[in-house]
Parts: C-alpha cells; sequence; structure tokens
C-alpha cells in the first residue's frame, strides 16, 4: 500500500543552528502515528513543515502523491489539522463556525448542508449546534476543534496535543473520536504524553535533538529497552548471597520473605538460569514474571541515546 505521507531529507535551520536534519518516514493510509519528542526536540517544526506552515530548508513532503513544496494549496487540501489551541471563534454558534470552516476550505455550495450535518453527527454536535461556542465545556470545543479539522474529508489529519486539559470522562469522549477518525484516513498524534500513545498509537516516529531515534510499532518501542528486572516468589527463598551468585545478576530486592525482585544485566536467558538453579537447589519457584520499562523509561532511555 502506498503512504499517503512520504517524508525524505528534512532539514530545517533557525539562523545558524539546526532545529531538524535528516528526517525520513512514511505514513500508511489509515491508523495513528504519533509524533512523540520532549520540548525543542524538533517535534514542532516537523509539524509545521508538513502541515505547510514552514518552509524546510531541505527535504521533500509528499502528500498522497503531491510535492507540498511545488503544489502547497493542493497538498493542503488533504490535510487538516487541529493544533494544542483549538482555532474558535467563541462569539459564533456552532453551526456558524463550521460553516465558515467549509467554506475557507472551498466545500461546493451544493454539498455544504450535506458536509455540515454529517460532520456534526460524526462528532456528535449536532444537538448543540445553535449554541455559543462559548458557552461549551473543554470536551464539546475540542470536538469542534476536530470538526473543522475534517470537515472537507482530508486524507490526514494533524492533532497536536488533542486532550491537553481535558477532565478524564472528556479525554475518554476525544480519544474515541480520533479513534473512529482513523479507522478512514491517517492521523498523526503529536504529544508529549506517553499514556496517549500507548492507548491511541499503532506506530511512533520519535524526535530527539532534531534527529529521529525511534521509528517502529507500539510494541517495539515498548520492548526497545531489554528489561534489567524480575520477579519472583520462591517457596523457599535462598540467603542473598546465594542469588548473587547467579551469573548476571547485580541486585536483590526482598519484598516478603517469599516474593523478591532481582536486577540483572540485561541478558534475558538469566531466566532460564533462574528456573535451572531452582529446581536443582529446591527453592521452588512458584512465579517469574520479566518486568517491562515503561513508556516514560523507554522515552528516557532513547532520549539518552540520541545525546
Amino acid at each position: 500500500m502506498e503512504p499517503i505521507v512520504r517524508i525524505s531529507g528534512l532539514s530545517h535551520r533557525y539562523s545558524t543552528s539546526w532545529a531538524i536534519r535528516d528526517i525520513n518516514f512514511e505514513i500508511p493510509k489509515s491508523g495513528i502515528v504519533g509524533l512523540l519528542g520532549s520540548n525543542g526536540a524538533g517535534k514542532s517544526t516537523t509539524m509545521n513543515i508538513l502541515c505547510g506552515v514552514l518552509t524546510p530548508t531541505t527535504g521533500k513532503v509528499i502528500i498522497n502523491g503531491i510535492d507540498l513544496s511545488k503544489q502547497p494549496e493542493l497538498a493542503k487540501q488533504e490535510i487538516g489539522f487541529l493544533p494544542q489551541t483549538p482555532p474558535l471563534y467563541m462569539d459564533l454558534t456552532v453551526d456558524e463556525y463550521l460553516r465558515h470552516a467549509a467554506i475557507l476550505r472551498s466545500i461546493d455550495d451544493k454539498q455544504l448542508k450535506s458536509a455540515l450535518e454529517e460532520v456534526k453527527e460524526r462528532c456528535g454536535l449536532t444537538q448543540i449546534s445553535k449554541r455559543l461556542i462559548k458557552n461549551l465545556s473543554g470536551g464539546y470545543k475540542q470536538r469542534v476543534g476536530i470538526a473543522q479539522a475534517i470537515v472537507h474529508e482530508p486524507k490526514l489529519v494533524v492533532f497536536d496535543e488533542p486532550t491537553n486539559g481535558l477532565d478524564p470522562n472528556q479525554i475518554l469522549e476525544v480519544r474515541g473520536l480520533i479513534k473512529d477518525i482513523a479507522t478512514e484516513r491517517a492521523v498523526i498524534l503529536s504529544t508529549h504524553i506517553l499514556t496517549e500513545v500507548q492507548y491511541l498509537c499503532k506506530d511512533i516516529v520519535m524526535i530527539e535533538s532534531g534527529r529521529i531515534v525511534f521509528a517502529d510499532t507500539m510494541e517495539a518501542f515498548d520492548n526497545y529497552i531489554a528489561p534489567h528486572s524480575m520477579l519472583l516468589t520462591l517457596e523457599n527463598a535462598p540467603s542473598e548471597a546465594a542469588l548473587m551468585a547467579i551469573e548476571g545478576v547485580i541486585r536483590i530486592e526482598f519484598l516478603t520473605e517469599k516474593q523478591l525482585r532481582i536486577y540483572f544485566n540485561g541478558d534475558r536467558s538469566i531466566s532460564e538460569s533462574m528456573v535451572l538453579e531452582s529446581a536443582k537447589q529446591g527453592w521452588r519457584l512458584r512465579e517469574l514474571i520479566m518486568e517491562k520499562n515503561s513508556l516514560d523509561e523507554t522515552f528516557a532511555q532513547l532520549s539518552k541515546i540520541s545525546k
């Protein structure tokens, strides 16, 4: 399947310093891709170039087969964008605002009514379409922002921190809406909240110090840094010295008389050694769980690698 977005050799310089260098990745035609990066990593620069807000120093952005630098207006027709602060006119009703957004997107007069009705239904706005935007809750304001981003049915939608500032119930609602949107088109989710990535994204592109340090699936991201600890339950737990004698063991932490955490040097074969030694010594191993790194730990490790 041809990707909807192809970014190659993308670099951008502000004055004398490079914000990003040699960024290359592709985005499939459907599903959610997480664009990760800490503050100042180059994430926002990449996103602004992708949306046509910023012209890169070098490199190409191809959207649905269209070169953004050569045919910017045509390429931008394929993009929907929701910035971190939704571009809402608070004194307009939902209907008035979405009509304005649709006209800006050059939707034909004959299709205008059906386009508005469809996007309101999709985003759960039909019942509040006559209300002023300033009187809506944060969750509904975000829904209006999402509606303006998809009213013209773009092939690619870019969301910048879409759940920022929402309460837990509103976050769940917006997550569900984003997942629904991604069944028909590609979605880029730019965020620093790793739990959002975990819940929503299938693939991840992580930028640190202006370069891509990771581009793979969510599962691969979660397992990128090998586990360095495991939990064991032993009916006849030995002394700390006996466990430290096993090759690869770095530190022992007793949680209870029978349960302990073992830190090791990263060689996963240690689990086999632990099972064999337990059987040999009669420790009566009941449970062994390899502990995965959290998303935050993986993110931190990848950030260090890039420096």
